[in-house]
């Protein structure tokens, strides 16, 4: 980066960054963020890579003949997969002359878009691979794609998602049980129009109260920071328990008074801080994730196995897409 950069300690800041704000962050980044909100979190990491030891054979127990009969052996054996620890980054310039107005508070203005931000880069790249850095696996969709988990979208919704050869019933064949179901908005309509054999909606029973959505006993999330690629999927159900996620560095901030901010993709200067007298705010945070996927005794074939599937968009509505 071009020009002196000076960085004003967390003394210096702690006017504009009191000591909670980090650890409201992280809440928020959580509760922003879909998967994160769903996924089973691990202890935070202490280095950038972390190695999970998940079961990848399992014993075998044989009957006895007779009263001299030979005891047979068994073995186990064990698989290891990494959790790789990424950075995500934004920097938020800000106008000096705004921050010099102390009856605006910019820290309430910057923080919910920080949250947004960091929660929509997370659910792109752990659900459809948006870009997703090189060294974490395949996103969710893609994952489940591989293992055969997929449902085309008919007519027939209902069955689709509930029936035997539906949604659930993929996940099922794996030997998981869902908890959930991330799903896009535009499905909310869709499932209103759901009705029994008398003609009565299945998602509203009261005109006059909030419907509530939910499959098969499960939760129904609708995630609204725009990370959800209604193009690739209407409904992705699993057993969220079985994806995991860790934390290698909470959300840390810089404040810069000097420098430049560069296009990446092009260099071109865009902001001179000193020039421009502005001043940046910059937030970091380091996360891993990974689907352990242990071996059970419904479905062994680890290439077939997968605690997801998705819901998959039509043919004619990926058309018009």
């Amino acid at each position: 980066m071009a020009g002196n950069v000076n960085v004003i300690t967390r003394t210096d800041a702690e006017a504009l960054i009191p000591e909670s704000v980090s650890s409201e962050i992280i809440q928020g980044v959580t509760e922003e963020s879909v998967v994160l909100s769903m996924f089973r979190k691990l202890p935070n990491m202490t280095t950038k890579t972390h190695s999970m030891p998940v079961l990848d054979m399992l014993p075998v127990a044989y009957f006895v003949n007779g009263d001299t009969g030979t005891k047979q052996t068994t073995k186990m054996a064990w698989d290891k997969k990494r959790i790789v620890a990424e950075e995500i980054a934004v920097i938020v310039p800000i106008p000096e002359a705004v921050l010099d107005d102390s009856n605006y508070d910019i820290w309430g203005e910057v923080r919910p878009r920080i949250i947004e931000a960091f929660g929509k880069k997370i659910d792109g790249a752990v659900l459809f691979d948006v870009d997703k850095p090189a060294q974490w696996r395949d996103g969710i969709v893609t994952t489940a794609i591989n293992a055969g988990a997929v449902i085309t979208e008919t007519a027939d919704l209902y069955n689709d998602i509930m029936g035997e050869n539906g949604v659930i019933a993929k996940i099922e064949e794996s030997g998981y049980f869902p908890t959930g179901a991330i799903s896009a908005i535009k499905m909310r309509s869709k499932l209103r129009g759901l009705k029994d054999t008398m003609g009565r909606p299945l998602y509203n029973s009261d005109m006059q109260g909030a419907t509530k959505y939910g499959i098969d006993g499960n939760p129904l999330h609708f995630p609204r920071n725009g990370a959800f690629d209604e193009t690739k999927a209407n409904m992705i159900f699993g057993d969220f328990s079985q994806a995991v996620y860790a934390i290698r560095q909470d959300i840390t901030f810089k404040i810069f008074d000097q420098g430049v901010i560069q296009d990446p993709s092009t260099g071109e200067i865009v902001y001179n801080l000193m020039q421009n007298d502005m001043v940046a705010l910059r937030a970091v945070m380091r996360l891993g994730w990974e689907i352990p996927n242990p071996i059970n005794s419904i479905q062994k074939d680890k290439t077939k196995r997968c605690p997801f599937a998705i819901y998959t968009v039509g043919t004619s509505a990926r058309s018009k897409a």
